[in-house]
């Protein structure tokens, strides 16, 4: 089920860069709701890959939470996002949507940034609207920044991209800020400067998400457990016409659970006795690693 080899052919094939861009390309114009979990490091990648998903996102909430232990409130760097992007990329050959936040700075730093994220193997890279510091989508007390800003940034990214097949995704905070028309009319001014797909974060009915599908541009709708957004079926979802379905943290929320559990667990008891079956077997977790392809590589060159 896993990936054999330390290169990141698993069970899609190895792709190339471009031919990853290509393949996220095709998915966004089908417009069938490709799920789309979120992967806050490179194991979780990994594990998305091997589970049979066709594309993964780089979360920067996640990425937050998990490398630093700290809330989504715009702290992680461009360095430590275009850092994480390569370790996913070096060991899943699934296109990468990365969250870049608002661009780390003016538009020129967004340009630069899409330039090292697009050389770290992003297939497509997301900006949003917020204040610097940025918070996540779901918190209160969010600012958009004015929109003839947003769309400079939009077009620096768009013109920053080397390959044209870099899918560019603007995201609007703007719902929870100024309202849902005013969130509308950000969308359709950004879809009007180039934008391939267009996130409007925190729609807070069905009629809102129906509405969002609709507009002239792929789409995506972020379900958050717990967050604003109702959290709609799968098929409900596909008849609406978007193209992904985001679970940006799912994983890193299950993660939680499983470490509060079975650490729980064993500080009141002493023994994992009662938890084995929620532990991966050491040899699950050698094959969730890639470890057989690497001593497959050793033997290969130094003989075993």
């Amino acid at each position: 089920m896993y990936e054999d080899s330390i290169t990141g052919n698993g069970p899609h094939g190895h792709a190339s860069l471009a031919g990853r861009r290509r393949l996220l390309r095709g998915l966004v114009d089908e417009r069938s709701a490709v799920l789309l979990p979120g992967a806050p490091n490179a194991m979780t990648a990994r594990i998305v890959e091997a589970i049979g998903y066709r594309a993964v996102y780089l979360t920067g909430a996640g990425l937050t939470n998990m490398s630093l232990g700290l809330p989504d409130l715009g702290l992680v760097t461009a360095n430590e996002v275009v850092e994480a992007t390569a370790r996913l990329s070096d060991v899943c050959s699934l296109p990468l949507i990365v969250d870049m936040d608002t661009g780390f700075g003016n538009a020129l730093n967004a340009y630069h940034t899409v330039r090292k994220l697009e050389r770290a193997g992003a297939a497509g890279i997301q900006i949003e609207d917020q204040v610097f510091p940025k918070k996540c989508g779901h918190f209160s007390g969010k600012a958009v920044v004015p929109i003839d800003e947003m769309l400079g940034k939009l077009r620096a990214c768009l013109d920053a991209r080397e390959d044209e097949n870099t899918m560019i995704m603007a995201r609007t905070d703007a719902r929870a800020v100024e309202g849902f028309d005013a969130a509308m009319e950000r969308a359709h001014r950004m879809i009007e400067a180039g934008a391939d797909i267009i996130f409007v974060e925190a729609p807070e009915t069905v009629e809102e998400v129906r509405a969002i599908a609709a507009l002239p541009a792929p789409g995506v709708v972020n379900l958050v457990v717990g967050g604003k957004t109702p959290m709609m079926g799968l098929d409900q979802l596909r008849e609406t016409g978007f193209s992904m379905v985001l679970y940006a943290n799912a994983a890193l929320q299950a993660s939680i659970r499983a470490i509060q559990e079975v650490l729980g667990t064993l500080h009141e008891t002493g023994s994992l006795d009662t938890v084995q079956d929620r532990l991966a077997s050491f040899a699950e977790r050698q094959q969730v690693v890639g470890k057989p392809g690497i001593d497959a590589l050793s033997q290969r060159y130094e003989g075993a």
